[in-house]
């Protein structure tokens, strides 16, 4: 398993909102398996395989969290939401990246994003963004466990930052006869106890103990939710439409920005 800590403080790389009352708005999630986008013209979620088509065959541009085919990531956006967006007028983007992925996955998808002729691109850890979706209560410890695919994250969010994160390369697709459910719990419950040891604070063991946000395809199937509460003693709380959260939260932060009092300064 390969797993790694986060810096004490990810959310301060993330910039505030920019005042934009009447400007398009997109929602974006973009998964290794699936990609998400909600707009704020149709009000509806976007789905679509995270694939396309340079040639003869399927390539994947964006695998285990990781934009791999920068190329590739825009023309798919292009396909998914070119056509749906009017002519005249610049959106206003809002993205879920993962908590790790750092300033190089968000400068390629910012690079990927271009294609929709943006007026602003801003950034969101994909566990605030599921937090936002569950209405969860930022002012107290809350931990986020999100199985995708292919990436499973577990997040400590404190005040709304996140303030520890680890991740490991395994997800709902990887699994088959060789790979059982269980992989994944103990992958879970391994990253928790990690940084449960390390943290000199009780914020972990507390947000623990009020029960984990979980949310991700992962969410779906209860024989990884039955394993974790079984290996946790603790609770956990399913996200409605788990699999669908991140890019709902970033549509909230998104509807929130059209009336933030805020700069409407381009974000670098």
């Amino acid at each position: 398993m390969n797993t790694h800590p986060g810096p004490r403080s990810v959310a301060a790389r993330h910039r505030s909102w920019p005042w934009c009352r009447q400007c398009i708005g997109i929602a974006l999630d973009l998964g290794s398996a699936r990609t998400r986008a909600w707009t704020s013209g149709r009000r509806m979620i976007l789905d679509m395989p995270t694939v396309t088509f340079p040639g003869t065959g399927a390539t994947y541009p964006i695998q285990r969290g990781a934009i791999v085919d920068t190329p590739g990531t825009a023309r798919m956006l292009d396909r998914l939401l070119g056509h749906r967006l009017p002519r005249l007028g610049r959106p206003l983007v809002i993205l879920t990246a993962p908590v790790l992925g750092g300033a190089t996955y968000r400068a390629e998808a910012r690079t990927a994003v271009e294609v929709l002729r943006p007026r602003t691109v801003l950034t969101v850890p994909t566990a605030r963004a599921v937090a936002m979706a569950a209405d969860a209560d930022l002012t107290r410890p809350l931990l986020v466990v999100d199985i995708g695919a292919h990436l499973t994250e577990v997040t400590l969010l404190t005040d709304g930052a996140v303030t520890d994160a680890r991740h490991t390369a395994l997800g709902t697709s990887d699994l088959d006869s060789r790979t059982p459910p269980a992989q994944i719990t103990d992958a879970v419950v391994a990253m928790l106890t990690t940084m449960l040891e390390q943290d000199h604070t009780s914020q972990t063991l507390d947000a623990l103990q009020r029960g984990a946000l979980l949310a991700g395809g992962g969410a779906l199937r209860p024989d990884i939710t039955y394993g974790l509460t079984g290996q946790l003693h603790a609770p956990l709380q399913p996200v409605p439409s788990p699999h669908t959260a991140a890019v709902r939260g970033a549509a909230k932060l998104l509807q929130a920005a059209h009336t933030h009092p805020s700069t409407s300064r381009q974000p670098h």
